[in-house]
């Protein structure tokens, strides 16, 4: 029987989609060494700018020394990141000088938790402006290469859009092509007629597949695309599966074995790390991603799953949580007027913050993020589908007072900008490299100060440390008066000063 290998997504990709990123350091250390048992081919690890903002602003944990923990915790399995040859610090809106996402990716190599880098083509034309550098750069790290050609539905991404990206990215030599399906666009019968392009322009390359469950399509697509010849699915471990996220390797371990397939993980072990990673979602108020029934309107907005859960996060916060839908409404219209981009980072994100601007003030484009300009104004390549725009709102986005600022800013950009001007325009030339990186994510100090003030991390005990459990869980409440421990004859009462004296 053929093998299936699986890419454990559930500390990044599905911590994104169902979480809004907010996996803690805690949960991670205490699941991370059964993880790297498992057998998995590789386990994505949350080594990018947005999760380090998260961890500093959120949660309150420095991302480095976690890092450093799941560097020191996942010894057997190679570790894998999206975007990890380095890339832009402060998000995709306002450009950093390169030197800094160089030296990104070059600390996250030298602490060893990352051993592959997950580069996306969400255009054609990135295989040619970008890759080129990026592919040698991750190279040089000594890091493998995973090149993912993105898919969509649009008039314009045919099935000749995707062999052109696929035949770019095969020239390029990674180690590895995978589709990637952020929307969770992808049907049985669409895999049926992509699949074999891909796999023909990728040639003797692996091909992988990675998909979300957002349409709930994503199990049975998995399981068509073994039968058609991809040997690596990419999984997560519930409850950081299904929902929004990836399909739960449990399931589809069980299902590509009736099928005739040879799961190469320990689900007994997973299915360990399944309840435990229940146990402390349920603790900290966590959605558990389940199976989501079949939406026909995801198709229209197609917003990715790591960024439905944080749009849902943001809404909420601001008081939109009830407007959800409308947003979504106005993410169809604003997709179509741009040219069709491909909803995946950045343009899912621009669209999503567009739109909420939109619904908030009621007001269609009077107020414009910068980055629809830039994109107007053809930065981010032709195949993003500038050219594709409204030409009225295309007209209108380049007649801004803002446009000729970014547009002067651009042409004014340094070019050769070193580590030391960037640290001289921080304020603080004698810093660490890990320091600098941080305040160049956060845009200052205040958050980070902040996050330090807020003490070590959370800890999360695994099932196996039964009274050291019970011992966290009583010092959450003041309602217990007493307890009694009872083993093979021998017993222990603790009461509380108060019950004692009584």
């Amino acid at each position: 029987m053929s093998e299936v290998r699986f890419l454990d997504t559930t500390f990044r990709d599905g911590s994104q989609s169902l979480w809004a990123m907010g996996i803690r350091y805690g949960m991670m250390e205490a699941l991370a060494g059964d993880l790297d048992r498992a057998g998995f081919s590789h386990i994505e690890v949350p080594a990018n700018a947005i999760f380090f903002k998260k961890m500093v602003r959120d949660l309150r944990e420095d991302p480095w020394d976690t890092m450093r923990m799941l560097a020191r915790t996942i010894t057997r399995t190679p570790t894998t990141c999206m975007g990890g040859a380095g890339g832009n610090l402060n998000g995709f809106g306002t450009p950093t000088a390169p030197v800094l996402g160089e030296l990104f990716a070059e600390k996250l190599a030298e602490i060893g938790v990352m051993n592959r880098a997950q580069l996306m083509a969400n255009t054609a034309d990135q295989t040619t402006r970008q890759f080129p550098t990026a592919v040698p750069r991750a190279r040089e790290l000594g890091l493998t290469v995973a090149l993912a050609v993105c898919y969509t539905i649009s008039p314009r991404h045919t099935d000749e859009h995707f062999a052109e990206t696929t035949r770019r990215c095969a020239a390029l030599k990674p180690d590895v092509i995978y589709i990637k399906d952020a929307g969770g666009l992808l049907t049985v019968d669409r895999i049926r007629t992509l699949l074999p392009v891909v796999l023909r322009e990728a040639g003797d390359i692996p091909v992988e597949l990675h998909s979300h469950c957002t349409t709930g399509l994503a199990p049975v697509v998995y399981l068509e695309a073994l039968q058609l010849g991809v040997k690596t699915l990419h999984c997560g471990v519930p409850p950081l599966a299904d929902g929004s996220a990836q399909p739960s390797v449990l399931t589809t371990a069980r299902n590509a074995r009736i099928l005739g397939f040879t799961p190469t993980v320990d689900e007994e072990l997973l299915a360990s790390v399944s309840a435990r990673l229940g146990e402390f979602a349920r603790r900290d108020g966590m959605p558990l991603g389940v199976p989501l029934a079949h939406d026909a309107d995801h198709y229209r907005h197609q917003i990715p799953g790591g960024v439905i859960s944080n749009l849902r996060h943001q809404l909420a916060g601001i008081g939109m949580a009830d407007r959800l839908a409308d947003v979504l409404e106005e993410c169809v219209r604003i997709r179509e007027e741009l040219g069709y981009p491909i909803m995946i980072t950045p343009y899912s994100q621009y669209v999503a913050t567009q739109a909420a601007i939109h619904v908030a003030s009621g007001k269609r484009y009077d107020v414009v993020i910068d980055e629809l300009v830039r994109f107007a104004q053809g930065a981010y390549g032709e195949d993003s589908g500038y050219t594709w725009m409204d030409p009225d709102l295309r007209d209108r986005f380049l007649a801004l007072p803002r446009a000729a600022q970014l547009a002067e800013a651009a042409r004014h950009a340094p070019a050769d900008v070193g580590l030391d001007d960037v640290r001289r325009s921080i304020g603080a030339p004698g810093i660490s490299d890990e320091e600098l990186i941080l305040r160049a994510i956060m845009q200052g100090t205040a958050e980070i100060d902040a996050m330090r003030a807020a003490g070590p991390p959370r800890t999360y005990h695994s099932g196996d440390l039964p009274l050291r459990t019970l011992i966290d869980r009583l010092g959450e409440t003041s309602r217990v008066r007493y307890v009694q421990v009872a083993r093979r004859g021998t017993s222990m009462e603790l009461r509380t000063r108060q019950e004692a004296t009584s």
